[in-house]
């Protein structure tokens, strides 16, 4: 099986003009179904974006039928080529095609399709299979959550570099696992967007002939014409990456959609960009190729009249013709099932042949750990001088890796500082027709980055995207997109605070945390030594539903004694009580995180000398700790102690969540310095003396049930 070579013999069969039904050629009906439904669905929510689907559906119809390589009945075969619909807003274009090629769900009782003609009645209502963009994991068959412009484009480049890299790693002679291609349809808005432009460079310079982007050139937006914002030459820009460049001047020509599909399929040296130009709202007399079409339902009476422009019945709703699902059944239906049916015979044979690397793939599928991952896993020495937590961070990838065979990776051009190399033997890079290396090479594109590491988790890999935690701003949109869809990703950010020194302001992160605290659902690690650094990737690696951020930093911290400190392992539950009073309940809490729990045990140290009764409470993760029952939580934050102090070189926003309403909470307020590191810490009071005087009058506030002074809260 070959799905370079899939299709032709389709492509010629149904460019007959075999007419349907209603008299209309079936491919015209199949066509106007697609619009017809799209512009009832939004007319009927009274929002939506009826005008780009109408005018894609020849080219949407085209792919599927002639091209795509898909089984509707098990839309999970691991070998399915890809359909991304980058341009999100059109949903209603893929919920269409979902619905009329009969995608399957399993996990729907009785009528077990993944749309049904009932969920697009109820499109963009509470619950509905059809939201306004498409969601994966919500709606069986959407390949990717989309809507925010570029990000499709950026995932199905991730989805294209997963199929190459299977390829090199499970195909063997005679048995071609992985060869899937992947499509993604894209419009003006995501040809705007910074991020589709790092992909397609990246895309280019990969030589990734598996992967087409058709350009939906309509050249209206929100505003009105393209002409206001945008004149590029889209097709001279990517050539210019390196792709190849097919033109369809008439997005209702499906001939000349299939003679361009056909192209792509048989060349396979660079990635092609299909540029196909269409019109907006196509039929409707009174809003095509206008912005009226774009983002709002078109209104009854214009619906009847580009109905009546398609020859279709005027006062029809959601209306499916005899012959449409059986057309579609008879193109992408039989041939997926056919294709789908060969690749499992394959597998059966190749399960007999080559049953490690067949338990590889199982496993891979169902998101499973290969059996001993952590078995290298490193222990690090008590160690005064210590380590940087990225040096450790590095280890502990690296002894991960080694044994988690589809664990892929890199940076944005980062990888000697946030030290995310994989330098064990045969890890190798991933280059242009050297598609079997683990380490990733992404360049300074951070925001592609995210977007890409998304697209290999949607293929079952497990990606790393590593830069400094300052440069996560750029890659927001991906990893919220990651906690939305909940794909175990994985994102480390290293030069995690003021304490990177010289580099100044502009590098030093502190609102970042806060941000990334804010995703739900996306867990945030931020360790205090080597050893809570192992045990952060421990927890990582077990993810299987959610995507994690490791926060690392880039100086030295001292490797705590766990036989006088609670062992390491407490991370897994977000926080854990690191050193306690030796009975009773303590009469000060010092909360750290990071870098600034060492000066939290070191203010310890000097209260327990004194004979006071303190606690040090690492909390790497907040959101781990959440997850605890409240019982664990009050076992290592008594609500009955209020003299608490949380110390974090970030901001201080959120901490009154744990530190109390009278506590002391000693952040950034302010951007930091370009300074050496001790100068830094001293002059914004991240040093055991800030710490112990604000300790000191925690004591005293609640000794004497005074309030806690505006001035107790304020550092840094």
């Amino acid at each position: 099986m070959n799905h370079q070579h899939v299709g032709a013999a389709e492509a010629r069969a149904s460019e007959d003009g075999a007419a349907g039904p209603d008299g209309l050629p079936i491919d015209t009906l199949c066509i106007n179904t697609i619009r017809t439904l799209s512009m009832d669905a939004v007319q009927k929510a009274n929002s939506g974006h009826p005008g780009a689907p109408m005018g894609l559906a020849p080219v949407a119809y085209t792919l599927w039928q002639r091209a795509l390589c898909y089984d509707p009945d098990q839309p999970d075969w691991p070998n399915r080529d890809r359909f991304v619909l980058s341009n999100g807003h059109a949903s209603m274009l893929l919920y269409s095609l979902l619905h009329l090629a009969g995608v399957k769900d399993a996990a729907r009782k009785g009528e077990p399709l993944a749309v049904r003609l009932s969920d697009i009645e109820s499109f963009r209502q509470l619950d509905s299979k059809c939201p306004g963009h498409p969601e994966h994991g919500v709606t069986v068959g959407v390949e990717t959550t989309t809507g925010p412009l570029g990000q499709g484009c950026g995932n199905s480049v991730g989805m294209a570099m997963a199929s190459q890299w299977l390829a090199k790693h499970f195909n063997k002679p005679d048995f071609k696992l992985f060869d899937f291609n992947v499509y993604a349809i894209c419009g003006d808005g995501d040809m705007m967007e910074g991020v589709s432009s790092e992909a397609a460079s990246l895309a280019g310079h990969l030589m990734l002939g598996n992967l087409c982007w058709i350009y939906d050139s309509n050249r209206i937006t929100i505003e009105g014409h393209t002409d206001l914002a945008f004149s590029d030459d889209v097709a001279e820009r990517f050539k210019g990456y390196g792709w190849n460049v097919e033109h369809v001047g008439d997005a209702n020509d499906i001939g000349r959609l299939a003679q361009a599909f056909e192209t792509f399929r048989k060349t396979g040296s660079a990635p092609t960009l299909i540029v196909v130009d269409s019109h907006i709202g196509y039929g409707a007399p009174h809003k095509q190729d206008t912005a009226a079409a774009h983002g709002e339902a078109l209104g009854v009476e214009e619906c009847r009249l580009a109905k009546r422009h398609y020859g279709w019945p005027e006062d029809a709703q959601f209306l499916v013709p005899d012959g449409v699902r059986e057309q579609f059944d008879a193109g992408v239906g039989r041939r997926g099932r056919k294709l789908h049916a060969e690749w499992s015979a394959l597998l059966k044979a190749y399960r007999a042949k080559y049953p490690d690397l067949a338990g590889q793939l199982d496993q891979m599928q169902s998101g499973e750990l290969p059996g001993g991952w952590e078995a290298d896993l490193p222990t690090f020495p008590v160690d005064a001088k210590g380590v940087a937590t990225r040096d450790s961070g590095g280890q502990a990838i690296n002894a991960i890796a080694r044994n988690y065979p589809w664990m892929v990776g890199g940076s944005a051009d980062l990888s000697p500082s946030t030290k995310t190399n994989l330098t064990f033997e045969a890890a190798g890079s991933f280059e242009a027709d050297k598609y079997g290396g683990r380490n990733l090479h992404f360049g300074i594109r951070e925001h592609a980055m995210g977007a890409v590491v998304n697209g290999l988790a949607l293929c079952k890999l497990r990606p790393y995207g590593s830069t400094f935690l300052i440069f996560s701003d750029y890659m927001k949109p991906p990893i919220r997109l990651s906690a939305l869809m909940r794909l175990p990703a994985i994102f480390v950010f290293t030069h995690d605070s003021i304490g990177l020194g010289e580099d100044g302001p502009t590098h030093q992160p502190v609102e970042q945390l806060l941000s990334l605290r804010g995703v739900p659902g996306l867990i945030t690690l931020r360790p205090a030594d080597a050893n809570e650094t192992v045990e952060a990737w421990r927890v990582i690696a077990r993810l299987k539903h959610q995507p994690a951020c490791l926060v690392l930093t880039r100086q030295a911290l001292p490797t705590f004694d766990r036989k006088t400190y609670a062992p390491a392992k407490g991370l897994a539950k977000g926080a854990y009580v690191m050193a306690d009073a030796k009975a009773g309940a303590p009469e000060v809490i010092l909360i750290g995180t990071g870098s600034e729990v060492q000066p939290c045990v070191q203010a310890y140290e000097t209260l327990r000398a004194k004979g006071v009764a303190a606690r040090v409470v690492s909390m790497p993760s907040w959101e781990l700790f959440e997850q605890q029952d409240q019982a664990y939580r009050d076992s290592v934050l008594p609500p009955t102690v209020t003299a608490r102090v949380s110390v974090e070189a970030a901001s201080p926003i959120g901490w009154d969540r744990y530190a109390g309403p009278s506590g002391a909470i000693i952040g950034m307020r302010g951007f930091g310095a370009s300074a050496p590191i001790k100068d830094l810490m001293n002059r914004f009071g991240f040093t055991p003396e800030k710490v112990l005087a604000a300790a000191q009058q925690q004591m005293a506030r609640a000794k004497d049930g005074a309030r806690g002074s505006p001035t107790s809260r304020a550092a840094g």
